[in-house]
């Protein structure tokens, strides 16, 4: 209990300061390495709440979403990229310290299955309410029966908030040749073929 309670109160104080920091830090950069850290910390609290499921869910979709939010904020804010490696040095520390105190979790959780090995028993056990399944199936049956309408809806929202940023963020420059499907399609012999009457010993 004092275990679980720590690591509770250890997930928690880090991933508030990093939601902090994530609103506070400057750099985007700096902000979507806290933004990591903070979902990794609320993977581990769910793993304490015994939903692995949902913790691994975190870590895989919203984590690498993360990509994709890095990429809308290179797009949106023009991010010079060349000026941001020339400071690669003083990023260092700030990685180094978040990869150390995830690494610090890691080896804790680790090591607390080590000193307690009934608490790898107690997470994957399943919530008392649905003691007949597990915890993946739970999550699906409500989804796809009680929730299958919101979840369609969910579903939707993002797929309009995919297309509006594709289209928010698309810039057609000047002076770039595009292929026109329909003005090719349109072409006539006398718009593409010109005949010219070449003089005897001159060229066009």
């Amino acid at each position: 209990m004092i275990i679980s309670a720590f690591f509770f109160y250890l997930f928690s104080a880090v991933m508030i300061a990093s939601a902090v920091m994530v609103i506070g830090a400057r750099n985007p950069v700096h902000s979507v390495l806290f933004l990591i850290l903070a979902f990794v910390n609320a993977a581990g609290l769910f793993v304490l709440l015994g939903a692995e499921f949902l913790a691994m869910i975190l870590v895989v979709v919203y984590v690498g979403a993360v990509a994709v939010l890095f990429l809308f904020v290179v797009m949106m804010l023009d991010v010079d990229f060349v000026e941001l490696r020339q400071g690669f040095l003083d990023y260092l520390p700030v990685g180094a310290l978040v990869g150390l105190v995830v690494l610090g979790e890691l080896l804790l959780v680790l090591g607390s299955w080590a000193f307690a090995p009934e608490a790898a028993m107690e997470v994957s056990a399943p919530i008392p309410p649905l003691a007949s399944e597990s915890n993946t199936q739970a999550i699906g049956e409500l989804l796809y029966t009680r929730y299958i309408y919101f979840f369609q809806a969910a579903g939707m929202v993002l797929l309009v908030a995919m297309v509006g940023a594709i289209v928010l963020t698309l810039r057609h420059k000047t002076g770039v040749r595009r292929q026109s499907i329909a003005a090719q399609v349109a072409r006539t012999p006398a718009t593409s073929v010109e005949v010219r009457k070449v003089e005897t010993g001159k060229g066009i």
